[in-house]
């Protein structure tokens, strides 16, 4: 079953005094494009779960959010107030150099400077802990390979009522098609009646006039669509990723049914063409969605 490029996944896991989040969001993209944000103390595992999720996922355009926050008062941030008093000093010299007004919200505006609160990025950080950031993206990982799923069983029915709708629209090409050589025919043949005192030779006239309907003919337009259409159907029920395949087939798609409408040459088989157009249009904008 075929997967979208579009979910979201998030977990969230305790260990010891912290809460562990991973937030994992992912769009449609030609290539795997893979964003992480980790906490300056585990950005020793980013290689790690870079290589975990790609695999993972495959394609797409991929966000990793993972952030800890202290329960209690014990594993809270230390304010950094030598940052702070540096920070103000700062402030007071460009409020006074520059005849500017000092901010009316010290606290606010300190509060919002890079680097006010302590971290100690070497302090050993313990291995269960290393395992629960671990674990909490694998956690939001399958989150939203299980949404990727739902989202291709959508595209799955979306595809295959399109199709459907094609090929009603291709079964009804026939009709028109002898229609559409009788008035050829008569078209031409009016034509030739009006020009008066005009002779001509009439198996001449017959061979070129079988050579022009000939160049107009749509059955091998019709068997290659009728063939892409098949295959397309048959490609969806195959392994995953297949998005990149079921893109090409549609361009395909859309070349015969182009050549089908240069051909067409009477207006009840261009409305025909139309809406199969419409119909592909559709099926190409949600075949970027695919993984």
């Amino acid at each position: 079953m075929i997967q979208s490029m579009t979910g979201f996944g998030k977990a969230t896991l305790v260990v010891g005094n912290k809460k562990l989040t991973a937030e994992i969001k992912s769009l449609n993209s030609k290539q795997m494009d893979l964003q992480v944000k980790l906490p300056l103390v585990y950005r020793e595992l980013e290689l790690e779960l870079r290589t975990t999720i790609a695999k993972e996922l495959h394609r797409g355009k991929v966000d990793v959010y993972v952030t800890c926050e202290s329960i209690d008062c014990a594993g809270a941030s230390q304010v950094n107030i030598e940052m702070l008093k540096s920070y103000k000093r700062q402030v007071d010299r460009i409020s006074q150099e520059m005849n500017l007004p000092e901010p009316q919200d010290w606290y606010s505006t300190l509060f919002r400077m890079p680097d006010v609160f302590k971290q100690d990025v070497n302090e050993d950080i313990p291995q269960e802990e290393l395992d629960a950031v671990r674990q909490v993206v694998e956690q939001s990982l399958s989150m939203l390979v299980d949404f990727r799923s739902q989202e291709g069983e959508k595209l799955y029915t979306f595809f295959k009522e399109k199709i459907a709708a094609i090929q009603h629209l291709l079964d009804s090409i026939e009709p028109y098609e002898q229609v559409r050589i009788e008035k050829i025919k008569s078209r031409i043949l009016e034509s030739l009646h009006q020009l008066e005192k005009v002779d001509y030779d009439k198996n001449r006239f017959e061979q070129e006039l079988i050579f022009y309907i000939e160049k107009l003919d749509i059955t091998e337009e019709k068997t290659r669509l009728q063939n892409h259409l098949t295959y397309f159907l048959e490609t969806l029920d195959k392994a995953e990723r297949q998005g990149k395949k079921l893109g090409f087939i549609a361009q395909e798609m859309g070349r015969e049914i182009n050549t089908t409408g240069s051909k067409a040459n009477e207006a009840d088989l261009q409305k025909l063409v139309v809406e199969m157009k419409d119909n592909l249009e559709q099926i190409k904008e949600q075949v970027l969605n695919v993984l």
